[in-house]
């Protein structure tokens, strides 16, 4: 038992068994001048507050992440601090479980030296409150981990996501390689003669072996915890609505903490202008 309990026991024993301080605290185990002691701790009721509204908000971050957005809020507090305010309040994340997996090499993947030069697709199923599936084509920059799509559907063939392509590519241009399996989708006729007109490189990861495709996969877990598993989808409209509001927060406001904190969006923004003045300081 912590002091704060042992606190308690002795006040109950006091209240309820009419027993005198010093028994009480000796049924306790806690010295009289402990129980007595009155701590000089600020109570920080402000911001155990934010903490608490922010992490109903954010239900599956941690206090890592929580610290990084009460900064940026202007709150400045050690995150030893925060830390234990964290666990006084119970808001420890509780884990999922999951299938057991059987454990072999890994190989570190090379991680591209700018945007847009490396994709990541994968899909994700999930279905609606009435049982019906859909799934979702995720498409990742490898490099600044932004989430470039998130097409939500009841099917999504080969032409449809060689569409999906050329749609981020009228924005962004077309990527110098695409990481994907080898589902039946991502080896159709259509994606083979899409990767052949457009002239970008396909590399297909080898049969089971999904952490040779991991960023994707990294953001197919964060999906999953944060968005999927914490939401009922009444129809694929709001589904639609719902990933699209997610994916647009994971982008823009939701700190990674890969990226030292920054989210894929300033990550990538601060690329561009590194990238810029280095070939300002070669000219």
């Amino acid at each position: 038992m912590r002091p704060g309990s042992r606190r308690n026991a002795v006040t109950w024993a006091m209240k309820e068994k009419r027993y005198n301080q010093k028994r009480a605290c000796a049924l306790a185990g806690i010295d009289p001048r402990v129980y007595r002691r009155v701590s000089k701790r600020p109570a920080d009721t402000e911001l155990r507050g934010r903490l608490k509204k922010l992490s109903s908000e954010r239900r599956r971050f941690g206090y890592r992440r929580l610290h990084i957005l009460l900064t940026r809020e202007g709150w400045h507090v050690n995150w030893k601090k925060l830390y234990r305010i964290y666990r006084e309040e119970g808001l420890t994340v509780r884990k999922r479980g999951g299938r057991k997996r059987a454990v072999g090499t890994r190989t570190p993947m090379a991680i591209p030296q700018g945007p847009n030069q490396r994709w990541s697709l994968d899909f994700v199923s999930d279905s609606l409150s009435c049982g019906r599936r859909f799934r979702i084509l995720n498409v990742i920059d490898d490099f600044s981990r932004e989430c470039l799509a998130a097409v939500v559907d009841t099917s999504l063939s080969g032409n449809r996501v060689a569409r999906e392509l050329d749609r981020i590519a009228e924005m962004r241009g077309y990527p110098c390689m695409v990481v994907s399996d080898n589902g039946t989708e991502l080896t159709s006729n259509a994606i083979l003669k899409w990767q052949e007109d457009r002239k970008v490189d396909w590399h297909y990861i080898a049969p089971g072996k999904p952490m040779q495709n991991g960023f994707v996969e990294s953001f197919n877990g964060r999906m999953r915890d944060e968005c999927l598993n914490e939401h009922l989808f009444d129809s694929l409209r709001h589904a639609r609505q719902l990933i699209a509001a997610w994916r647009k927060d994971f982008n823009h406001h939701r700190p990674h903490t890969s990226l030292a904190g920054l989210t894929p969006a300033e990550y990538a923004n601060r690329s561009v202008k590194d990238q810029n003045l280095n070939r300002a300081n070669l000219n």
